[in-house]
């Protein structure tokens, strides 16, 4: 069983709706809901491109996909995370809008946000002892000759190598699309999610992703909205 720290906004967000149509599963209780009616894409063609992204589900990694440490509990981990949440403060995401990034779609922030990237660091070095050490057979799934040197780094002290410097905020809508795609792709998100995209947009809350077992989809354990006012949900 692997657990993550991901953000996502609270399942009756309009933005959570719409992410989740689009990725044909909602993350908080596994349900399919009905794909976008307003789209330049067909069903098929949507679940096609948001195959690899519906089993993560809609979200924006701050602690990448872990085993528990020796000692550690998930019990423990959750109320670690209810601890922090409390304390912590929303970061607004101004301008989030659809982007490619190395050949996929996510949603990005229009520019740099430093308290999202504190926020991001914090994280992880917080949440660093309930991680498990990677085995040399993660490491390697992880193609590291593809990294940079500091990436590498990273990944090898806290399990992921785009933390820290390295860290760019996104929420992942498809897997690599090719060029050929590319404007018909484009075009459906933009219709889809401009309706959610016009208001603004904050993380506000830390969930707590399950993976059960290998390559079963995400599924949300608890959410935590951030500040003093404590709101859990549960899946």
């Amino acid at each position: 069983m692997r657990y993550a720290i991901y953000f996502t906004p609270d399942q009756d967000d309009p933005l959570a709706r719409i992410a989740a149509s689009w990725l044909g599963r909602d993350p908080f209780n596994g349900e399919v809901p009905r794909p976008p009616s307003v789209t330049k894409l067909s069903s098929p063609e949507i679940a096609y491109h948001t195959a690899s992204a519906r089993r993560y589900g809609f979200h924006a990694t701050l602690k990448a996909p872990f085993m528990l440490a020796d000692g550690k509990t998930e019990s423990e981990l959750d109320e670690a995370l209810a601890s922090f949440s409390a304390a912590a403060e929303p970061v607004s995401l101004t301008g989030l809008a659809p982007a490619r990034l190395d050949g996929f779609l996510a949603l990005v922030p229009a520019g740099p946000l430093p308290d999202l990237d504190q926020l991001a660091a914090e994280i992880v070095r917080v949440f660093e002892p309930y991680r498990a050490p990677l085995s040399e057979a993660d490491i390697k799934r992880r193609n590291p000759d593809a990294l940079s040197p500091d990436q590498f780094r990273n990944l090898c002290q806290w399990g992921y190598p785009y933390v820290f410097d390295s860290f760019r905020f996104h929420m992942t809508l498809t897997g690599r699309v090719s060029d050929h795609d590319l404007p018909r792709v484009r075009a459906a998100i933009d219709q889809v999610f401009a309706p959610a995209l016009a208001n603004p947009i904050s993380l506000d809350g830390l969930a707590l992703f399950v993976e059960p077992e290998p390559g079963a989809p995400f599924v949300v354990k608890s959410w935590y909205r951030l500040g003093r006012r404590l709101e859990r949900k549960t899946a």
